[in-house]
């Protein structure tokens, strides 16, 4: 965990020296994209707000060259010009295949017409100049690739990607994409070829975040995406271990709420900010085609995202500096910066609770949707998290020697051979747990309230402690106590977990005996790799309504090496 830390710490230098990229982005999906007219629409109420870097537009292969040999420069150019006049820095993305360009049998990647794709490249990066510096190859592959295209195909247009541009424009830089955070598919993309032949990695963390969203105590995880890639990078490409980390996208559906909508866009760039990623380009900010995310509704009418994006913008700076972090308690977590016009406090509790957090001192608290203030030297802390302008020296003192720290999650687990998790009333997490929260676990009860209900909402999702086993492959054993349920019902699982070719099947169907006792079940996996690409390492799988059918009483994780 040490190593790790240390290369965490050269990530926020590294981001630090891009005096052209700042935390503080913006995306948007395809009907805000088109032209001026579609930016027009909304980018203005972004600039009011202080947002200035901006994902993408008509950059890909078909829009720029319709025809074979023909460009078309216009809709793009008046976009960059429009975009520079609002104060924008504009990032690029290398995508598509022209109807012209006969397609690949095996999917969207133009492997097999790799000097047209370079003729583009070189074109676009060519034309655009210094007007564009980084251009993301692909958008979150392997989506939007082909299901039988490998990560050796797209690491073929990642290696032509990046000499084409560097020769059209020594100074621009190329981004190595995946979807989610999938370090394994990033992983095999640099050893089937890529290694070398990108300046920064991009990442669409959406279902990390939904943890947080859902209030189920995954800070730690979250704060754990950073440092899991560097670790990747110093295993597989060391000369490229420090490279900047961007997320092109991340956002948080307006179906869970407004309100936890604007929650959750501040602790995702405050824990992005304080984990070292260069941006975050918010997905997105107006919506269109994507369903409700954006920080306006489709007539432009501001969410409280927006106005909580205002008010973190005017708080914490254009370049706010990370000092470090506070945990009081279980659950209340906060993140200081140094901003615009002092340190910041920017805090909440991780759970579904509202816990009174005091201060040595009359501060002044910030809501961050409403901008309204308040002095006092007590507040009642829940998940909706606020800004503590000019804290107490002493809880500052406490950040800065935490800053290097890897935040807890109910305890140190990094030199644990084993973790758990007991469900029921008496539930208890080891450096194990679910994304149904320990709440839930509490909640859904049987037999006595010695076991917890297969069917709750995340339940059967599991993630281990990043501490305990994040990235690094070796033999584990994973063991279920399960029993049927009253009715004895027929009921089974599988279980699926993340290994380095993505998610695999340990094993077969497992049919739970009988609801006579509680029976337990061993998996031996030889070689997992737990990055939590999709917010959790393994599950227990069930089919139709069988999830209705059993109970956990416990799981565990035991390293076997």
């Amino acid at each position: 965990m040490r190593f790790i830390i240390l290369l965490f710490t050269v990530s926020l230098m590294f981001a630090s020296a891009e005096d052209d990229l700042g935390p503080f982005g913006i995306g948007s999906c395809h009907i805000n994209n088109r032209n001026v007219k579609d930016s027009a629409r909304w980018i203005p109420q972004m600039k009011a707000i202080g947002l200035k870097y901006y994902r993408s537009g008509q950059t890909g292969w078909a829009a720029v060259e319709p025809k074979q040999g023909e460009w078309n420069w216009k809709t793009l150019d008046d976009q960059l010009d429009y975009l520079t006049d609002q104060g924008f820095t504009y990032c690029g993305i290398l995508i598509g295949n022209p109807k012209w360009n006969t397609a690949d049998a095996r999917g969207s990647l133009p492997v097999n017409n790799l000097p047209g794709w370079s003729s583009y490249v070189s074109a676009i990066v060519a034309h655009c100049g210094d007007r564009v510096k980084r251009w993301e190859v692909w958008n979150e592959p392997p989506n939007f690739t082909g299901k039988d295209q490998t990560p050796a195909d797209y690491a073929k247009i990642v290696e032509r990607a990046y000499h084409a541009a560097k020769e059209a424009n020594p100074n621009c830089q190329i981004g190595l994409a995946a979807k989610s955070v999938h370090v394994n598919y990033l992983e095999q993309v640099i050893k089937a070829g890529a290694k070398d032949h990108f300046d920064y990695i991009t990442l669409h963390p959406y279902e990390v975040l939904n943890g947080i969203a859902d209030n189920s105590g995954t800070e730690s995880l979250f704060m754990n995406i950073v440092p899991t890639v560097r670790k990747m990078l110093e295993a597989q490409n060391p000369a490229n271990k420090d490279v900047p980390i961007i997320f092109t996208e991340l956002g948080c559906d307006l179906k869970k709420g407004a309100d936890t909508q604007a929650h959750t866009l501040i602790k995702a760039y405050t824990m992005s900010i304080a984990q070292g990623v260069a941006c975050v380009h918010w997905f997105e900010g107006m919506d269109g085609d994507s369903g409700p995310l954006g920080l306006l509704d489709r007539k432009a009418v501001p969410r409280p995202a927006y106005f909580a994006m205002e008010q973190m913008i005017k708080h914490l700076g254009q370049e706010p500096v990370y000092q470090g972090w506070l945990l009081t308690g279980d659950s209340q977590i906060g993140f200081v910066f140094q901003g615009e016009a002092g340190p910041v406090l920017v805090a909440w509790d991780k759970r579904r609770v509202t816990n009174e957090f005091r201060f040595d001192e009359k501060v002044k608290i910030v809501n961050p949707i409403d901008g309204s203030t308040s002095e006092t030297d007590r507040h009642e802390l829940s998940t909706a998290p606020v800004f503590v302008l000019d804290p107490p020296p002493k809880l500052l003192e406490m950040a800065k020697t935490n800053r290097d720290q890897p935040i807890p999650w109910g305890g140190d687990f990094t030199e644990s051979n084993s973790v758990s998790i007991t469900m029921g009333e008496n539930a208890e997490e080891n450096g194990l747990h679910t994304l149904s929260g320990k709440a839930v676990a509490e909640a859904v009860t049987g037999y006595g309230g010695s076991a917890r209900a297969g069917n709750v909402p995340g339940g059967n999702l599991f993630v281990v402690d990043p501490g305990f086993l994040s990235y690094t492959s070796e033999p584990i054993e994973i063991t279920a106590v399960v029993r049927r349920n009253e009715a004895n019902d027929n009921a089974g699982f599988k279980l699926v977990y993340e290994s380095t070719d993505g998610f695999k099947t340990a094993g077969g169907w497992y049919t739970i005996p009988d609801n006579k006792k509680w029976h337990t079940v061993t998996w031996k996996i030889p070689v997992p790799q737990f990055v939590s690409y999709w917010g959790y390492n393994f599950s227990l799988v069930s089919d139709g309504n069988q999830y209705n059918r059993y109970f956990i009483q416990s799981v565990s994780v035991r390293k076997t090496k």
